[in-house]
């Protein structure tokens, strides 16, 4: 039998609609995820199956329908609630920082708060500075939160599946252009197998999606796809590069950061957030404590340089990593 293709939007609307067929206490509230199926697909036909009880439309109020959801985690429900755009966080911040990620440890463990926040990131689009960013690396620096970023239809929905049945918060990101929207701009890894029964995928592995002996490559959602272009390209080298997909930064799996750079003893973490304080700055100090002597170079970092993403299209692909600028930075740690 031919393996079924689908999109990731396709993938994570069918892990929540098969998880609140299991689960009747799973529901789903947010802006637009009803009838319009969320404004990146992410709810596709959930409304029409499950009605208004369970897929609830909400007014454009963040902090009132992000902390509806905490409340309803707290009396045993287990929400799932849509922040339209990652940017739009700061409107509901208070409730992620202050009560989503604190709420279980302040009660010493007496109460779950088993929220699922599903919110878009990325840029690529031309859609300016307050609805491009990716952000993950700020919120994986408040304790509490599991930080989820899938970079392919079948880790989006196995990751959506753990994550709903996880007791604790939950932040999914997913990439705009990963989504597989048909006004999006569309790549290979956009559609792929995906097996149609549920299944979990284990937070804290990182998957290998390429391997290779010359150089780490570390990477995130649409950075993993553009560092695997640049992988090929340096093929024809003669190049070998492996490419890590860490998929969830809280857990993280440090040691398969560590283990492939004593093989490769060369590091390059590609990021899409921001350079200064983030993803890219932890990954090479934990190889520095813990691997330095196994490095032939300095580790580098490749990601977006502090400044807001432009509306430009020139400037937009001048800031974001392209596999272009990633075959070039490994090719400087080659020396």
């Amino acid at each position: 039998m031919a393996e079924r293709i689908i999109s990731m939007y396709e993938a994570i609307a069918e892990a929540i609609a098969q998880e609140m067929e299991r689960d009747p206490r799973v529901f789903v509230m947010g802006e637009d995820v009803g009838f319009y199926g969320g404004i990146f697909g992410a709810t596709t036909g959930l409304w029409k199956k499950f009605g208004d009880e369970r897929v609830r439309d909400t007014p454009i109020s963040e902090m009132g329908f992000v902390g509806a959801a905490v409340g309803a985690a707290l009396e045993g429900m287990r929400p799932i609630v849509e922040v339209m755009f990652v940017d739009f966080t700061g409107a509901c911040f208070d409730q992620i920082l202050n009560h989503m990620s604190k709420i279980q440890y302040m009660s010493g463990g007496q109460l779950k708060v088993p929220v699922v926040l599903m919110t878009a990131i990325g840029g690529g689009y031309n859609d300016a500075a307050q609805h491009s960013q990716c952000l993950y690396g700020l919120f994986a620096h408040l304790p509490g939160l599991k930080i989820v970023i899938p970079s392919t239809p079948y880790d989006a929905k196995g990751l959506m599946i753990q994550a709903i049945r996880d007791d604790n918060p939950v932040m999914y990101f997913f990439h705009k252009g990963l989504m597989g929207l048909p006004w999006m701009t569309i790549i290979e890894a956009t559609w792929a197998p995906v097996p149609e029964e549920p299944y979990t995928i284990p937070f804290g592995v990182a998957d290998i999606k390429r391997e290779g002996k010359d150089v780490t490559i570390v990477a995130v959602a649409m950075m993993v796809h553009r560092a695997l272009e640049a992988a090929k390209q340096l093929e024809k080298e003669g190049i070998s590069v492996e490419v890590i997909d860490l998929r969830t930064l809280v857990p993280l799996d440090k040691e398969a950061i560590i283990n492939s750079v004593k093989k490769t003893h060369r590091l390059l973490v590609v990021d899409e957030d921001y350079l200064s304080y983030g993803m890219s700055g932890e990954i090479v100090a934990i190889v520095a404590e813990n691997a330095l002597e196994y490095l032939d170079a300095p580790p580098k970092r490749l990601a977006v340089p502090d400044v807001p993403i432009p509306y430009s299209n020139t400037l937009e692909d001048f800031v974001i990593p392209s596999a272009d600028r990633i075959a070039q930075a490994v090719k400087e740690l080659l020396g």
